[in-house]
C-alpha cells in the first residue's frame, strides 16, 4: 500500500460500498462529502453545522471522512461519520464484509444530542440503491 493517499483509500472504500457514482466524483473532483438518510444522499455543505462538524473531525483526529449516516436512536440524534485513519495500517480494517449488503466500517459517532457520549468505533453499514444506512 506504499504512496496510497487517504483520499485514493476512501474512494477505494466508497467503490466497495457501491455508493452512487456522482456522489464519488464529487468527493474525487471536489472534496464534497455525502450524508445518507434511509440511502438518500445529500451534501454535506447543504447543512452548515454537519460540515463544521465534519472539518472539525478531520482536523482534531488527522482521518478523512468520506461518507457520514444519519439517524435517530430512541431520544439520540446520530451522525456517523465513515473515516480513513492517518495510519495505514489500519487501513485493512475501515471497511470489513459483514453479510450480503452490510460492512463493519471505522466510524467516529456524534451524538448530537448528548456530545459527550461521541466515540470512535466500528459499525454496521448497509448498502443499497447507490446510497448506504446505518444498521448498528
Amino acid at each position: 500500500m506504499e504512496n496510497v493517499s487517504k483520499k485514493d483509500k476512501a474512494l477505494e472504500l466508497m467503490k466497495k460500498l457501491d455508493i452512487y457514482q456522482p456522489y464519488i466524483d464529487g468527493f474525487k473532483e471536489n472534496g464534497y462529502v455525502c450524508y445518507f438518510e434511509r440511502f438518500g444522499g445529500y451534501w454535506d455543505f447543504q447543512d452548515k453545522e454537519l460540515e463544521a462538524k465534519r472539518k472539525e473531525i478531520e482536523e482534531k483526529y488527522n482521518c478523512l471522512v468520506y461518507a457520514i449516516t444519519h439517524e435517530f436512536l430512541e431520544d439520540d440524534e446520530l451522525y456517523s461519520f465513515l473515516l480513513v485513519t492517518s495510519y495505514p495500517e489500519e487501513w485493512e480494517y475501515a471497511l470489513q464484509d459483514a453479510g450480503i449488503n452490510k460492512y463493519y466500517a471505522t466510524a467516529y459517532v456524534w451524538n448530537k444530542s448528548c456530545d459527550w457520549c461521541s466515540e470512535f468505533g466500528d459499525i454496521v453499514v448497509e448498502h443499497a440503491f447507490g446510497g448506504i444506512r446505518r444498521v448498528a
